[in-house]
């Protein structure tokens, strides 16, 4: 049976021993380094340095870095599904077709029908439950493989799209819409002189430094775990490595956006829901679970996992996150289009791949799909400040993918050689 890894969200499969680690009691001497996971935020640090340099400090502009965030909101929010779905060992081709019926929904409800925008948002998430909930039905309990129901839902819930909307959007939205999909925090504190950067918004300084100190105890806490239950653990300088990294590129980027306008909107949700599921995934019986499911599905099976009700509500949950991005890309487009999400579902899947979850099931981490998503995000940024044409930044993209799944499976060749 599978062994599941509460503490990380993962399983122990992508793993290499240290030799000479020195590690605590029933480690054999050796420190567990999980090279999937680890790498993928250094090749984020490089890929943005590298870009960076290469736009002549345009990539890092604070109006560049907000309106990354703002641009690819939708398809992060989509990678959080993604990655679960993933774990469990199934894919989800609908997505992008579920956006553009949701965000029509919404359009017909605010626009239309006058339905005040709190409630029409409830209901637009209730219809993208209910479309996860068609999907989960066929695919849990009906036995259809993921890959055949949502590929016809791509074709069905893109038909619903066209037949909403016909051949012109609907709009405007609602300016409190608008505002969740563009707008900005208020600087309530005021401004904090930064020297040569000029000022910067205290809040959105606070909220920065709070996540990195998050971040850092949580591993702490994570690592001391670990050790007390004599499982291996990575070496304290590579851990340290790792934060310094990731605390530079997130102060960065909070420093700018502080300088800018503040927190997008966006960012809040985007931050809430990357909490949320996170805690979901690593901390809850529902998360475990789900990688049990993916890791091992005859061993979950006879271990008593209600297999079919955890698959379904994977998809509901789908659903609901596809009906939010639905409804952030119509906001901040102002209007519903038909062809709205086109592509999207590739998007998230190869942010899930690239962010760390494996081909096979089973491993993978909500925070890894953002940073993959984070990935493409800068790609298509920093080759369009270049003026690559779309033909470059697809092959680009395309390398990368294949690169980081071809990773996936060299990581796992190496643990299997060192056992």
């Amino acid at each position: 049976m599978s062994s599941v890894a509460p503490a990380t969200g993962g399983i122990t499969t992508n793993t290499a021993k240290v030799p000479g680690g020195g590690g605590p009691k029933g480690t054999n001497g050796g420190f567990s380094i999980n090279l999937r996971q680890s790498g993928i935020y250094i090749a984020f640090a490089l890929i943005v340095v590298g870009f960076a340099v290469a736009t002549d400090g345009q990539l890092l502009g604070f109006q560049n870095i907000s309106n990354i965030i703002i641009q690819h909101s939708y398809i992060l929010i989509l990678a959080i599904g993604m990655i679960l779905i993933i774990i469990a060992g199934h894919i989800d081709l609908s997505v992008g077709s579920v956006v553009a019926t949701t965000g029509a929904i919404s359009a017909v409800l605010m626009v239309n029908m006058d339905v005040p925008w709190p409630l029409a948002i409830v209901l637009t998430l209730i219809v993208g439950g209910l479309i996860g909930a068609w999907q989960g039905y066929w695919v849990a309990y009906f036995g259809i493989p993921a890959f055949i129901v949502t590929l016809a839902g791509m074709l069905l819930f893109r038909a619903v799209a066209m037949q909403v909307l016909g051949n012109q959007g609907i709009g405007p939205f609602p300016d409190e819409i608008r505002t969740i999909a563009n707008g900005f925090t208020p600087g309530t504190l005021g401004n904090v002189a930064l020297g040569p950067l000029g000022g910067a918004d205290i809040i959105t300084l606070l909220v920065g430094i709070l996540v990195c100190a998050g971040m850092v105890v949580s591993q702490l806490r994570t690592r001391r775990a670990r050790i007390g239950y004599q499982q291996s653990v990575e070496p304290i300088a590579i851990l340290v490595a790792r934060n310094v990294v990731a605390i530079a590129v997130i102060m960065t980027i909070v420093v700018q956006l502080a300088r800018f306008k503040n927190l997008p909107w966006v960012l809040v949700l985007l931050a809430g829901l990357v909490l949320l599921y996170t805690l979901i995934a690593n901390r809850t019986v529902f998360g475990r679970h789900v990688y049990a499911i993916g890791g091992n599905l005859q061993a979950a099976s006879l271990s008593g996992v209600k297999v079919k009700r955890v698959t379904f509500w994977l998809f509901v949950n789908m659903g609901v996150l596809a009906a939010v991005a639905g409804i952030i890309l119509s906001g901040r487009l102002n209007v519903a289009l038909p062809g709205a999400g086109n592509t999207f579902e590739l998007d998230a899947i190869a942010a899930a791949f690239i962010g760390g979850a494996a081909v096979q099931g089973g491993v993978g981490k909500v925070v890894g799909a953002i940073t993959g998503g984070l990935i493409m995000a800068v790609i298509n940024n920093g080759m369009s400040l270049l003026g690559s044409e779309p033909a470059e930044v697809m092959l680009a993209k395309g390398a990368v993918l294949l690169l980081a799944v071809a990773l996936d499976v060299w990581a796992k060749r190496r643990a299997g050689a060192t056992r």
